[in-house]
């Protein structure tokens, strides 16, 4: 039988076809490498290389040794990579969620990268609304969600995402003729609650909503006003909301989050694309 060291020496000499540059890609001596195809040479009873002091070419038992030596290695080689992927945990699926538009657009993107670096994994992506993060996360609905920090309960990754605070306030009310709003503002109105989502504000508690569109048509009837982060006023601009910058508030956080304890190879991969995608 062929030992490692053997097969890889042989495959690398015949694919170089030079003794220095074997020993270089091998780490190890250019004497190691002839000593190595001599006593394989001598197992064989054939020799594999011929060698002038001008050049080295594979003999034709060499070249027929060759043709069927390395499919089978790099199928050995392959075999143990995807073993190597399963036992990190990057293979199987991994079940992905977003809240909100921009943040699904980002996802569809550290999805794209991933794939094309774990070939192996597939990927589901999921819509949740900000109140469905934290049992999703928790009854193991899904693995990990895109969403605005923090989450009770939850892990999470680095910041991907800052953006300014921003007040959606009704069409017709006197915070839209307004460039910004202060803290002291917001403690004489109304506030639409998001369940699970929303930044919390000094004014009086309003209507509870489910999603954030039905957040939008409460803002837009009347009902009160809703803290978002400045991509809302991108992705769901309504004629009957405003956008009004928050001063002197904190910025919104986005990033990734998962289960207490569960971070598995697979996301901890998924969260390097998302940071290496945004950091190109």
């Amino acid at each position: 039988m062929l030992e490692r060291h053997e097969i890889e020496a042989f495959l690398t000499l015949a694919e170089e076809l030079h003794f220095g540059h074997t020993a270089e890609r091998l780490r190890v001596s250019t004497a190691r490498v002839s000593q190595t195809i001599r006593k394989l040479e001598r197992r064989v009873g054939a020799p594999l290389f011929d060698r002038t002091s001008r050049r080295v070419a594979l003999t034709p038992v060499g070249r027929r040794l060759h043709e069927e030596v390395r499919p089978a290695w790099e199928a050995i080689g392959a075999a143990y990579e995807r073993a190597a992927d399963a036992g990190r945990g990057l293979t199987g699926t991994l079940r992905a969620a977003f809240t909100g538009a921009a943040a699904g657009q980002l996802l569809a993107g550290v999805e794209e990268l991933f794939r094309s670096r774990v070939p192996g994994c597939e990927v589901v992506i999921r819509e949740a609304q900000p109140g469905e993060v934290a049992p999703w996360l928790r009854d193991g609905e899904v693995d990990v969600v895109l969403t605005t920090l923090p989450v009770p309960g939850a892990d999470a990754g680095p910041v991907l995402v800052r953006e300014a605070l921003m007040a959606a306030v009704p069409a017709g009310h006197p915070f839209a003729r307004r460039e910004s709003v202060g803290p002291a503002d917001l403690e004489r109105v109304t506030v639409v609650e998001l369940a699970g989502g929303g930044r919390a504000a000094p004014g009086s508690p309003g209507p509870r909503a489910a999603t954030l569109h039905e957040a939008l048509t409460l803002v837009g009837a009347g009902r009160g006003v809703l803290l978002v982060g400045a991509q809302t006023r991108r992705y769901y601009a309504r004629p009957d909301v405003a956008y009004v910058p928050v001063r002197d508030a904190p910025r919104v956080e986005w990033g990734l989050v998962w289960r207490a304890g569960g971070e598995t190879g697979r996301v901890r991969a998924f969260g390097r694309a998302a940071v290496d995608l945004l950091s190109d």
